[in-house]
């Protein structure tokens, strides 16, 4: 009988595959995970939030490169859960960003949920495109290159 791979990861899941932590960690949830194909995480908006500080006070709007790496963070517990690689040595970096528009704004009380779909799987080399949605509103898109840096040892 094989493993059955997670198809949602909570924060302490996500926190073994991502070693992002405070105040860059920007997933709280990953859920509708399909093995190296699709996934959609959720991010809470909330003004506590330390960009929202300078951008801007009086209007705070979450800015484009943070939804953009929300987008990308998803993207990597995907690819964690799809590689077994929970509590192992690894780190996936940005090569690219194409294609990337933003559509609506981002504030305080909204949920971005990040839908990411993988378009180039397996090896170093991943590309995903992904979409940021606000109650049914494409609020950015993007598709992006990572390269999968695993450790030996």
């Amino acid at each position: 009988m094989s493993e059955e791979k997670a198809t949602s990861a909570d924060i302490d899941l996500i926190r073994r595959i991502l070693p992002h932590r405070y105040p860059f960690l920007l997933v709280d949830k990953v859920r509708d995970i399909r093995v190296n194909d699709s996934a959609v995480g959720i991010k809470n908006v909330t003004v506590n939030e330390p960009h929202f500080q300078g951008h801007f006070p009086a209007a705070p709007i979450m800015p484009g490169v943070t939804i953009v790496e929300a987008m990308a963070q998803t993207a990597a517990v995907m690819v964690g859960i799809s590689l077994d690689l929970a509590d192992k040595d690894f780190l996936i970096y940005f090569m690219g960003i194409d294609k990337c528009r933003f559509r609506r704004m981002v504030v305080p009380g909204d949920v971005l949920e990040l839908h990411v779909k993988a378009l180039r799987v397996g090896g170093k080399i991943w590309k995903f495109e992904g979409r940021a949605v606000v109650e049914g509103q494409v609020a950015a898109t993007a598709e992006f290159t990572a390269m999968l840096d695993l450790k030996e040892g």
